[in-house]
């Protein structure tokens, strides 16, 4: 068991099943719990880690249970988000755990001048703390029924949730008219890049949105509203198509939690050669600091950057090399 909440069971915290375990990463053993455990996780990837290991996922219920553990997220008005809705679903007690560099101490600072806390306990750069669910005390956290930010749907820690991605926007002004007929997007988020595509390239007769993050493609089905869009709640490094793809667009995700990680971007570009038709076209927007050249050439047979300015790079790949598909 993760050796927080092993210490907070030790030090008197009682809990009674169903237990809902919210957004959980990887890294959290869960195991040892004594109690029935339900995994809420609208990360797929993470969903599927905790699914594979034998436990109840679901990417998001607001069905009620008896206590609720909550693994704190980096974003605060996701985190204040998170609070509410366990305390909304939750008749005993509320459990929150978090790393100090997630803001675990400006989150406990704010929940007891709203209720009594009980722990807290320090241990491995984190804190463990809980408190009697009190859904009244949390009313103004709750995540609004429709966020919009520019014209779109979007909603807490979802990524540009705040407006439109000036990556994004720089990549969708620099598409052809005709990229092809099956096209996809992938890490498609809350679907920009998607609706731009829609809105004002011809010729797409299927169009893939492909994204890992089941609140952000919640938000990509209210602002693509078109019959020849897809929806995949899926890891798009391990996404399969139907058929094999005219074109694929992408702003890819250069972070794996606080940390950068490349290799992310690097699995982006894999994937889109691997499903790719041998006459298939890549676009691409990506910080113009990260070595995607390389990945893109050993993948590729014709690659080129088509623009940009001093933040952003866009890159345009064509024809992926047969003994990567």
């Amino acid at each position: 068991m993760s050796i927080r909440l092993s210490l907070a069971l030790d030090a008197g915290l009682s809990l009674e099943g169903p237990v809902s375990v919210l957004a959980p990463p990887p890294e959290a053993d869960l195991a040892g719990l004594p109690v029935p455990v339900q995994v809420v996780q609208p990360f797929r990837p993470h969903h599927d880690h905790f699914a594979s290991r034998g436990f109840e996922c679901v990417p998001a219920t607001d069905a009620p249970c008896r206590d609720a553990i909550l693994f704190l997220p980096r974003a605060k008005a996701q985190a204040r988000a998170l609070v509410a809705r366990a305390c909304d679903r939750a008749s005993g007690t509320v459990v929150v755990d978090g790393a100090k560099t997630d803001g675990i101490d400006s989150l406990l600072r704010d929940i007891r001048k709203r209720v009594p806390v009980e722990g807290p306990i320090s241990k491995a750069h984190g804190k463990i703390f809980w408190f009697r669910s009190e859904s009244s005390a949390f009313a103004d956290w709750r995540a609004p029924d429709a966020q919009m930010a520019q014209g779109f749907h979007t909603a807490p820690g979802v990524f540009s949730a705040d407006g439109i991605d000036p990556a994004s926007a720089l990549l969708a002004a620099a598409l052809p008219a005709k990229p092809g007929r099956r096209v996809a997007d992938l890490g498609a988020g809350w679907g920009y890049l998607s609706a731009a595509l829609l809105d004002r390239a011809g010729g797409i007769e299927g169009l893939d949105l492909v994204e890992a993050d089941h609140v952000a493609l919640e938000c990509a089905r209210q602002n693509v509203n078109d019959p020849r869009a897809r929806f995949h709640w899926a890891d798009a490094l391990t996404w399969t198509p139907s058929d094999t793809l005219d074109a694929v667009v992408m702003n890819p995700p250069f972070h794996t939690g606080r940390a950068p990680d490349s290799d992310l971007g690097r699995g982006f570009i894999a994937a889109a050669a691997r499903i790719l038709a041998p006459g298939g076209r890549l676009w691409m927007v990506a910080n113009r600091h990260l070595p995607y050249e390389t990945a893109l050439t050993e993948r590729f047979a014709h690659v080129e950057e088509i623009g940009g300015d001093r933040r952003f790079k866009l890159l345009h790949a064509a024809r992926p090399s047969r003994p990567h598909r």
